[in-house]
């Protein structure tokens, strides 16, 4: 038998918990729609996010490696799969919105740069005292304008609570309308949450393909506080096995800290007697994590953090990487500047409301590594091989 809106939204109530986010609450869309018969709305909102362009360009958009060093490394796209299923995993466990915790997943990326965190540096450096650049800022302006999709209006029009969720906290949208929102009812608990299993899920799957790939080494992870954790799940092994070492780390890292942060989130909303969304934003407002690691898993994890930084991001072969990508993003930009007849012209559309640095920085943020790359070369750039 066909289940109907309401039928959905009545069963969805019986297995929410009261502090959860529910589909009859979504916060409005800035365009008004009807109800679709038999999708709720986050679903729907989850639906037009796979469905848009930004999506589907994450997969070739860096995470720590770039797309020529190897198919089995992650990409953008594989990192925010990861972060929707860790997110939806915690969320049912919880007695959360599954379906607004997996939409806040997949958006949480879409308005990064090509070239990982190199190309957002470049961009910020770029966009200096021009209204900056940050991905997650660049994230909301993707759902809200830079997405044509519909004929009826800018970006994805997405529900209220969806748009709170990809807002990073203590970021600076004076250009959004829910800005104060934010500020004053703070992030809902599947926010939190998406927030969370994203250092979750790059943390231990940058430490399995930075082992993977022969940037890191075993023996110094196995100087870290968390190794013992780790190597009392692993399974029995040949210990000269490091590939079999290097992948089940990765996932007994995971597993850890998922189960960390669930039986501790269980514990903060205990102790903090939260009943409903309303004691969520008090929480927030008297600055009580009601998210957040164990205090002993939090030395461990900072720790891990650390090393990471220092051991892989700023590894020489990582950095040759990154510096490229930099200087690829600082070249079109530069060339863009000087050749605006170069940029598509649903781009130069909105020069004159934005202004030409606006405009080229929303371009070169949505490429690809490769559609960047192939620029330089279509352009006739100063071009350096890959």
């Amino acid at each position: 038998m066909k289940k109907g809106r309401n039928e959905l939204l009545e069963e969805e109530e019986k297995i929410l918990a009261p502090y959860a986010v529910g589909s009859r609450n979504p916060g409005e869309r800035e365009y008004p729609e009807p109800e679709h018969p038999y999708r709720l709305p986050f679903q729907r909102d989850r639906d037009r996010i796979i469905h848009s362009h930004a999506f589907k360009r994450l997969e070739y958009k860096t995470q720590v490696f770039v797309y020529s060093e190897g198919d089995h490394f992650r990409n953008r796209l594989t990192h925010t799969l990861e972060v929707a299923g860790i997110s939806k995993t915690i969320s049912k466990v919880l007695g959360l919105n599954e379906d607004l915790s997996e939409t806040i997943a997949l958006a949480h990326d879409l308005g990064h740069s090509p070239f990982g965190h190199a190309g957002q540096e470049a961009l910020s450096e770029l966009m200096r005292g021009k209204g900056g650049f940050e991905h997650n800022k660049q994230s909301l302006r993707v759902v809200q304008k830079l997405e044509r999709r519909y004929p009826d209006f800018p970006g994805l029009n997405l529900c209220g609570e969806t748009l709170l969720g990809i807002m990073k906290h203590g970021g600076d949208y004076e250009t959004s309308d829910l800005s104060d929102v934010r500020r004053d009812a703070g992030p809902s608990l599947e926010a939190m949450v998406v927030d969370s299993s994203d250092e979750i899920t790059y943390s231990a799957h940058d430490l399995e393909d930075g082992l993977e790939s022969g940037l890191l080494s075993l023996s110094d992870v196995k100087e870290l506080k968390v190794w013992k954790r780790i190597e009392d799940s692993l399974p029995k092994t040949n210990p000269s096995d490091k590939d079999s070492i290097s992948r089940s780390a990765g996932r007994v890292l995971l597993n850890l800290m998922v189960s960390d942060l669930i039986d501790n989130i269980e514990s903060r909303l205990q102790e903090h007697s939260i009943q409903s969304r309303e004691d969520v934003s008090f929480a927030f407002q008297n600055q009580k994590k009601l998210v957040q690691f164990s205090e002993g898993f939090q030395i461990e994890f900072k720790e891990l953090k650390s090393y990471l930084f220092g051991k892989l991001y700023r590894h020489p072969e990582v950095s040759r990487m990154s510096e490229r990508g930099k200087e690829t993003i600082f070249l079109l930009f530069k060339h863009f500047e000087s050749h605006p007849e170069s940029i598509p012209e649903s781009y130069r559309n909105r020069e004159e409301e934005e202004g030409r640095m606006r405009i080229i920085c929303d371009y070169i943020a949505g490429m690809t590594d490769r559609f960047a790359i192939e620029k330089l070369k279509r352009e006739g750039i100063l071009w350096f091989p890959y």
